[in-house]
């Protein structure tokens, strides 16, 4: 069985794509076949993974207005079980032309419609965009869960109640199996004060949701993305690299994957 997790925070530079792309890495390096799918027009995740998008023929953009078949579209990364429905610029385009030519509800439910033949994956993971927008309610409206990166600083905290709040409404009016599957914390820096209190407020607020392992600032994983991989293939004995690792080994164990892994006795910067 597929499962398809929505990558979601209104805010932006909470490390989503980042995100989405190592845990997809991750997962496709221990045996899982997964789908990233790419719905943000600044094509981050389609970067990351080594795809130019100027030189794309065709989108995600192309299948949500139904141009083209979802099929068709996926493209193979250079690492074995990864693929990526990419993302395009003019995909920022598409919210104008859902909007004004469908019903509420059918611009809602375009991505769940076009990924409804796509199967032989066992993830699907949805980079969406730092907005509660038409692209952002498509990536819940087709998804099982949301995972809500969140960055340790204090900013952070203001959006998370727009956001549940949404992801609620979409749960009782278009998507009743939605369901929070989890916030990790992003950019966490164990030395400052802040860090320590805004990881503890959210862990406070969301007691059982929060994933135990913090994210930590990492030059590595900022550097990864230039050279069109995942942090996790590029430096793979930094710290955010194993960070990321363990995030994965702890949503693949809560959906009851078995993955033997641990972590190097060293980290590097």
């Amino acid at each position: 069985m597929t499962r398809t997790y929505a990558f979601a925070n209104q805010k932006g530079g909470v490390g989503k794509t980042t995100t989405v792309v190592n845990l997809a890495a991750s997962m496709a390096d221990w045996g899982f076949r997964v789908l990233v799918v790419d719905i943000d027009p600044q094509s981050n995740a389609t970067t990351s993974l080594g795809l130019n998008p100027r030189s794309l023929s065709a989108s995600i953009y192309d299948v949500l207005l139904g141009a083209q078949p979802t099929a068709e579209i996926i493209r193979a990364t250079r690492w074995a079980g990864l693929e990526l429905l990419p993302s395009v610029p003019a995909l920022a385009g598409a919210t104008v032309e859902l909007n004004t030519s469908l019903d509420p509800h059918e611009r809602a439910v375009c991505l769940r419609q076009a990924l409804e033949n796509v199967t032989g994956y066992d993830y699907v993971l949805v980079d969406s965009p730092p907005s509660l927008g038409t692209l952002t309610v498509n990536a819940l409206c087709a998804a099982d869960g949301v995972i809500v990166p969140v960055q340790c600083e204090y900013l952070a905290l203001e959006g998370l109640t727009q956001l549940t709040r949404t992801i609620t409404l979409i749960q009782r009016r278009m998507n009743p199996q939605l369901s929070l599957r989890g916030l990790a914390m992003t950019m966490y820096d164990r030395r400052t004060t802040l860090s320590r209190q805004v990881a503890a407020e959210v862990q406070r607020h969301f007691p059982h949701q929060v994933f135990p392992v913090m994210i930590p600032r990492s030059v590595r994983l900022s550097e990864a993305p230039s050279y069109g991989e995942p942090g996790v293939f590029y430096a793979p004995r930094s710290q955010g690299a194993l960070a990321y690792r363990t995030l994965t080994w702890e949503l693949l164990r809560g959906d009851g994957h078995e993955v033997d892994w641990s972590p190097p006795a060293v980290a590097e910067d």
